[in-house]
């Protein structure tokens, strides 16, 4: 078993690869409302809006529906799109935490060969938190 398992670091290919149902449906939120033609079909739906508010007058009720249903729209999609993100990037400060763990752990073997290592590996441990990472599990 590699150092790393025996630490209990989370390496990214012991995450599940099976996701959650709201997961799933918060990146194929994401998926499509990150395409070219939703902002255009978002902002033609502006452009039709406004030129309403001239023709019908200042209708409270109109503007009251319409502005209930941009925030309501506006709430979820941050919600779903707060979730994606936030997804993303835990993936990616995994990833690059094993990059970091291996590299720490290559110096670590070479550092009897290239003695200049030593003080490199130490630099990569406190930058990366390895340490710390480490001590806590």
């Amino acid at each position: 078993m590699s150092e790393h398992k025996e630490n209990g670091a989370t390496m990214p290919s012991d995450i599940s690869a099976r996701v959650p149902i709201f997961d799933r449906f918060a990146t194929a939120v994401s998926a499509f409302a990150s395409k070219a033609w939703f902002f255009a079909a978002c902002l033609a739906l502006v452009l039709l809006w406004a030129p309403s508010i001239v023709l019908f007058g200042n209708i409270d009720t109109w503007q009251l529906v319409i502005n209930t249903a941009t925030t309501i729209v506006t709430f979820l999609l941050v919600a779903l799109l707060q979730n994606t993100q936030a997804r993303s990037d835990d993936a990616v400060q995994q990833k690059l935490n094993a990059i970091a763990e291996g590299l720490h752990s290559i110096m670590g073997e070479l550092a009897a060969d290239y003695p200049g290592l030593a003080d490199e590996r130490e630099e990569l441990a406190d930058a990366t938190g390895l340490e710390d990472r480490e001590s806590s599990d």
